[in-house]
């Protein structure tokens, strides 16, 4: 025989599952919407750069890699934090 408590204690637990779900693909999301933000913005930072220089591909390379790098070490601070 099941309880009117046992009911809420399954509802609850049903809820509970499902905003772990829709947290995590929050966040997820918000991880990657922050990688192409911080390599777009640098890469086109590199461009005016090169621009301004007058260096051909030098600054777009450089500062490209720098922005995967600090998508990369967002990725695992992120990773470690959530430990």
């Amino acid at each position: 025989m099941v309880t009117m408590e046992d009911q809420q204690s399954n509802r609850k637990k049903e809820k509970n599952s499902q905003e772990g779900g829709l947290s995590a693909y929050s966040r997820y999301t918000t991880i990657a919407i922050q990688m192409v933000v911080i390599i777009v913005v640098a890469s086109l930072g590199g461009v005016k750069l090169d621009k301004l220089a007058g260096t051909k591909p030098l600054f777009t390379i450089i500062l490209s890699l720098l922005g995967v790098a600090a998508a990369m070490w967002l990725i695992i601070k992120d990773a470690i934090r959530n430990k």
